[in-house]
Parts: C-alpha cells; structure tokens; sequence
C-alpha cells in the first residue's frame, strides 16, 4: 500500500510532476443567481430612465432641498449634543460644588425639607456594619424630592455600599422609578374614631409608600419623576473612618425638557428654513433657467429653417450669458456660411447655364455652316460658298477657343494654380503698354497720364478723396506676376476700347501711397464704393502716421456711357455684360473683369469700378508693394539712417509662413 507524499499534498501517485497546476477557476453563476442579478441590473436601468425623465429644474430643487434638509438635521443634532453636554457638565459642577455642604447638613436636611436644597435626592448606606431591624445595612435616604400627589422619584442605586461598577467621586447616570408617597389611617386610630365607643381621636396615621402609583396620580408627574438621575458617589467620613457611601444626586428631567423643547424649536425652524430655502431655490432656478427655455425655443426655430434668429443676450459674466455669446457667434458664422454656400451655388448654376449658352453658340454656328457646306457642295459656285463657310466656323472656333482658355484660366486661379508670385513687375513700364495699345486700338482718342495723390480731408462735409493731376508716372516695382498683372490692364483697357466711343477721352493715372490696412484684409473687401472709402480712411491714416504698408494705386477713368450704380457690383461676376449683343460683335466674353479681379485678389490687391464724375467708369486697382519699416531709436552716436529699410510683403509673407511649423 502506498502512503502519499506529504509535500506533495496527498496526490496521488498517478499524477506527474509536470502536469498543468490547477488555476481555480471561478465557479460558474448558479441559472437563480444570473436571474437575480438580471433583475436587479433591469430594476437599476429603470431607476435611472425615471431620474433621467425628470427636468433639470426639479432635479436642482430637489437637491436644493435634500441639502436644507441634511443641513439643518445636522446643525439639529450637534445643538442638541452640545446643550446636552454643557447642561450635563453644568449639573457635575454643580454636585461636585454642593457634595460637601450636603454631606456635612445631613441632619439638618432630613429634619425639614423646606430647609435646604429639596431638589436634591441623597442616600447614605452604611459601610461600617450599621445593621438596620432586619439585620442588613443600614440605608438611610434622609433627601427625596416629592412632587405632586406625592409623586416621588427614586433612583436606581447599588444597594448595601456596593460600589462595583462605579467610580467614588465621579458622576454617573442612572435611571429613576417613580414612586408613591400616601398616608392612611392606623387600625387603632380607626377604632378610636368609632362613634359608638365615644372616641373622635384621628391623629394617629401611617405613610406609605407605593411602588406603583395610583390611577389617579397626576401623570406629569409619573413622567417627571421617570426622568433619569445624575447621582455622585462620595465617602462619608466620621472621627477619620469611612463609614458610609453618600449617594448626592440631581434629576435631569428638567435638562431633558430644556433639550427635548429646543429640538422642537430646532424642527420648526428647520421645516422653516426648508419650506423658504425651497421656494427661493424654485424662483431662482426658475428664472435662471428662462434663458435656458429661450435658448431652445430659438434653436426650434433654427431648426424649422429661419437662420436669422439669435439668442437673447445676458450679461458676459454669467454662465447663460457667455453660452449665449457663444451661441450667436457661431448662429452668426453658419448663417454667413450659409448665405455664402447658396451664393455660391447660385454663382455656379449660373456660371454652368451661361458657359453652356456661350458654348452653345458657336457651336450652333460651326454645326449650321458645316451642314450648309454639305447641302450646297454640288452646286455651281460651292468653291467660294465653302471658303465662306469655312471662313465662319474658324471665327466660331476661335471664340470657342478664347471663351474655354478664360475658362481654364478662371479654374485655375481658383485653385491657387497658373500664377508666379516670385517675379519682379515694373508696373509702370506695364501700364505704358497698355496705354500704347489703347492708341493703336483709337487712334483718335485722347489719353492723357496723371498721377494719383491722395487729397486730406477739408471738413466732415469734404473727406479725403483722390485726386489726378498731370505728370510723369513715378517707378513702381512689386512682386508678382507680370503676365497675369498685364492680363489685368489688357482687360480694362479692352473694356475702354469696346464700350466707350472711339472718339472719348481717358485717363490712366498711377501713384504710390501708405495705408493703413493689411493686404489680406484689403483682397476679403468686396468691390464696392463702401470698400473704396474704407481704402481712402485707411490711406488717410497711414499717410499721417507713416504706418501700414505702401501700396500702387492705378486707375483708368473713361468718359463713356458708363453703368449704373447697381450693376457696378456685377462687372466683375462672370459672363456678366451691359450688353450681350455688343460683346458679341466686340469679341468679348464676360470673363475679362472675373479675371481680372481673381488675378488682382492674387496679389492681395482691390479692384473695384466707381462712376466718373460727369459720366463714364472709373476702375482703381489697388496693389501692395511692402510694409512701411517701423522707425529705428536713435543711436548714441547721433547718425542717422540713410534711407528705409524696405522688404517686398510677398518676400516678408514667404519668411513667415517659412518659419512656422509644418502640421
């Protein structure tokens, strides 16, 4: 027989050193455990979708006044300990300071009550073999307060002088029974009394006393005398010798009456103090919620399509009222985006309904000659009807041309593509060709050159304004690209030669001046006569304050039939015309001034048309050249800077974005 391996942990010899040790798995959930744990997880869900379905407001309420509550059961209970305390402390004091005088006036004090300090309870028991009739130790209680109907409250004591479980000189707690004091007559006296014998005597009477009272004791009284006992124990000395234990004692009936009347008072005014602190906290919740409720009525309306709505405001400092700012703002940017996407989509449908009608047009043409070749090829005199025919699809197919590469252009710089911002442009040069195209164009027309400065402002009545006078244009070089920039001046100057007569006057002026405005803010304004002025203040600005950037300002003024100030703003959109018959006839597209703006916008630069006084059109582009170097302090050796030092914008922009991070 073999005897396991106590190492081993009494395995049987059947199993091997290298088998897997057991992981103690845990035991698989009994199917009535798994139920109940169901139920209780689905009963915890249920809980939670009620609290869920109660409104804010009522959840704060309530929590307003379950803190009332805690608060003022706590501040309850810790007064009630607290006066509790000090009135207990208050009663050891006042035993520890009366023991002596007791002890010392026992006999004094059980001869008359109404001598001493009858609210006392004192009791001696004799510890030095003191034998009462019945042969125990003798116990006196010479002090017993009485109350009414003779009501008397009796402490529970330890009896003989046993003192196990009590400290002599300590006050402890102990309760009271309630008992009855009555006085009967004796048997003798009864008979004494008897008529029949002659005797009326009736002095002769007993007091007893009763452990229960009777049914017609005052019940105030029974309850009094119930009330628990502070009782010191202390050695009652005779000739130097303990003779006996002196049991001194006060009822706390009225300690407890005293708590038990401020808790009352503790729960009134707490019911008080919840009922009010509940009503304020529903007013001010309340209002504190109402624009809570307006935020989701405007955003109902939002919802159901009307974008123009806004949040009413509050002050900034408040929760709601920063919420509300928030909230506006962006109500503000998506109903901007907004606007901005159906403009855009308008603009689009647009653009693909007249790219198609223009498209559509001389391949109508091409379509109709090629067909007409075919029909009249074998008749007589086909050779000079097919060079006709020809001679109009090529026309056709070179508008198509013209109209698909502005289009091709338009896409591109759209995209940020076909344009070299890292030339070097002489603007001057560049709108001197242009001015010599116009005099080959019309030759009969006068174009004279000014320069454009820029006249202060007189008075509120009179503000600055631009103002041309003749002279030679001064050198103006920027950064760009001087195709597109030429592009620009070709487009505006072929404007001037189709839509004015061939015969009217025009003037090119360019100038160079300060304003105060950042270029990227100048290429978001739209062209406008408000945008004309905002550059004007801003000119006026950075010529008196030197500060901003310097800027190329060119104009071409006419003096045709020119548009009307409600269609100045549509120039530049695309395929726009005054007229679309003479587009036609002059070879125009309506794509010249979208061009023209996309290039100008490029370069950061403005474009817009404005009238001319008198009558006619007046197109200022605006272009920026670099940003004004802020003053140096002067040196301590008193030299003085030579001359500015000027960066190109284009070449300060390129450093900028060079420096900062990549994503």
């Amino acid at each position: 027989m073999s005897v396991p391996d106590k190492q081993s942990g009494g395995v049987p010899p059947s199993s091997t050193p290298n088998a897997a040790p057991n992981t103690n798995p845990m035991p698989a959930m009994s199917p009535f455990a798994a139920h109940f744990q169901e139920q209780r997880e689905r009963k915890k869900n249920m809980l939670m979708r009620h609290i869920d379905r109660i409104s804010l407001s009522s959840k704060l309420v309530a929590c307003t006044i379950a803190v009332l509550l805690i608060g003022v059961s706590v501040i309850s209970f810790s007064i009630r300990a607290l006066v509790n305390n000090y009135m207990l402390q208050k009663t050891d004091t006042q035993l520890s300071s009366q023991s002596q005088l007791v002890v010392n006036n026992i006999d004094l004090l059980s001869k008359n009550d109404s001598s001493g300090p009858n609210s006392y309870f004192l009791q001696i028991q004799y510890t030095d073999g003191t034998k009462d009739k019945e042969g125990n130790p003798l116990v006196v209680t010479p002090l017993m307060p009485q109350m009414q109907d003779g009501i008397v409250s009796v402490p529970i004591l330890p009896t003989y002088g046993d003192t196990n479980g009590i400290t002599l000189g300590q006050a402890f707690t102990t309760q009271a029974v309630a008992k009855q004091i009555i006085t009967v007559q004796s048997d003798s006296a009864d008979s004494q009394n008897d008529p029949a014998n002659g005797n009326s005597n009736s002095s002769d009477t007993i007091t007893k006393v009763l452990a229960n009272p009777t049914a017609n004791a005052n019940h105030a009284a029974i309850v009094t005398a119930r009330a628990p006992w502070r009782i010191l124990p202390v050695t009652f000395q005779q000739n130097g010798k303990d003779r006996a234990v002196v049991y001194i004692g006060l009822s706390l009936a009225d300690q407890i009456d005293t708590v038990n009347t401020l808790t009352r008072y503790c729960i009134v005014v707490g019911i008080a103090v919840v009922l009010l602190g509940g009503s304020l906290s529903t007013l001010i919740i309340q209002h504190t919620m109402t624009p809570l409720k307006r935020i989701e009525k405007t955003a109902a309306k939002i919802a159901a399509g009307d974008l123009s709505q806004r949040i009413p405001s509050a002050p900034e400092n408040t929760e709601v009222g920063s919420l509300a700012a928030s909230l506006n703002s962006m109500l503000t940017r998506i109903e901007s985006s907004f606007h901005e996407q159906e403009e855009t989509t308008d603009k689009m449908k647009r653009f693909v309904s007249d790219a198609s009608h223009e498209l559509r047009t001389p391949l109508a043409a091409i379509h109709g000659y090629a067909e007409l070749y075919k029909m009249q090829r074998d008749m007589p005199g086909a050779l000079e009807r097919a060079d006709e025919s020809i001679e109009h699809i090529e026309r056709s197919s070179q508008r198509m041309t013209v109209l698909v590469e502005d289009l091709l252009s338009l896409a591109r710089l759209d995209e940020g593509r076909g344009i070299d911002m890292t030339g070097t442009v002489k603007l001057s040069s560049l709108v001197t060709d242009a001015v010599d195209d116009l005099h080959a164009l019309d030759p009969d027309r006068a174009v004279r050159r000014m320069q454009i400065s820029l006249e202060p402002a007189r008075d509120l009545n009179h503000p600055a304004e631009f103002s041309l006078a003749e002279g030679d244009w001064p050198e103006v070089v920027l950064s760009g690209d001087a195709s597109r920039l030429r592009q620009v001046v070709t487009n505006i100057v072929g404007n001037i030669h189709r839509y004015t007569p061939a015969d009217s006057p025009a003037e090119a002026a360019l100038g160079v001046m300060p304003a105060a405005i950042d270029p990227r803010q100048l290429a978001r304004m739209p062209a406008s006569d408000a945008s004309m002025r905002r550059f004007i203040d801003a000119a006026e600005v950075g010529a008196s304050m030197q500060t901003g950037y310097r800027y190329a300002v060119l104009r071409f003024v006419d003096h045709g039939p020119g548009v009307p100030p409600e269609s100045r703003s549509k120039i530049f959109e695309r395929f726009y015309t005054a007229d679309p018959s003479r587009a036609r006839e002059k070879g125009g597209t309506g794509l010249g001034m979208a061009i023209a703006q996309s290039v100008v916008k490029a370069h950061h630069g403005f474009i817009c048309a404005t009238g001319t006084d008198g009558g006619g059109l007046t197109f200022t582009v605006v272009l920026p050249i670099e940003q004004i170097a802020a003053p140096e302090p002067k040196r301590s050796t008193g030299k003085t800077k030579d001359a500015k030092q000027k960066t190109s914008w284009f070449s300060s922009e390129r450093k900028t974005q060079a420096t900062q991070p990549k994503a």
